[in-house]
């Protein structure tokens, strides 16, 4: 039987089982005692939220390879005030120096209340707000997501993915899994 596992990555944790050498940050092997499941994607080191993790190769394929387009839903919390020209960039796709991104949906949003507390927490600095973005895409760049609200002079201090196609990280509490049903065939 197909395993497909949602788990919430912690910020500063690898989405990967084996540690860097000479770095010090946590890996899923520290969360997820599960032989013969791998991630079906990535998120950053510096990103947190939804991770799926499957032992079917395939499933795997469909979940993240970008000729599939898995919608992923991030929140973002950038440094500024998100105005209509930035919103209207990200939804017409973004020059990016590995080429225009596909168009995004992208709306305001106030700060989630159900958002746990980030260790270690986003820097503040008075003399700049923040503001809370809404992000879908249905590519992967690296990094994509930053260097999108980064290009529309938003940079971001905070990313937390909530969905990729039909799953949703709910409730789910940091560093804690939970198994799914995989997606009809």
């Amino acid at each position: 039987m197909t395993r497909l596992i949602a788990f919430n990555k912690p910020f500063d944790v690898l989405s990967q089982f084996t540690p860097e050498p000479g770095c010090a940050a946590g890996t899923l092997a520290d969360f997820i005692d599960l032989p013969g499941v791998y991630t079906a994607g990535r998120l950053d080191r510096d990103s947190e939220g939804l991770l799926l993790l499957t032992d079917d190769g395939r499933l795997q394929a469909r979940l993240s390879h970008p000729d599939h387009k898995q919608a992923k839903t991030y929140l973002a919390q950038v440094e500024g005030e998100i105005d209509d020209e930035a919103l209207a960039k990200l939804r017409s796709g973004v020059q990016l120096k590995d080429g225009l991104t596909r168009p995004a949906e992208a709306h305001r949003v106030p700060e989630p209340d159900w958002l746990w507390p980030r260790q270690p927490p986003v820097r503040f600095r008075k003399a700049i707000p923040t503001s809370w973005l809404e992000l879908t895409i249905t590519e992967g760049r690296n990094r994509q997501v930053r260097r999108m609200t980064a290009a529309v002079g938003l940079p971001t201090l905070r990313l937390i993915r909530t969905t990729i196609g039909p799953y949703h990280l709910d409730d789910l509490p940091p560093g804690q899994w939970r198994e799914l049903a995989p997606l009809p065939r």
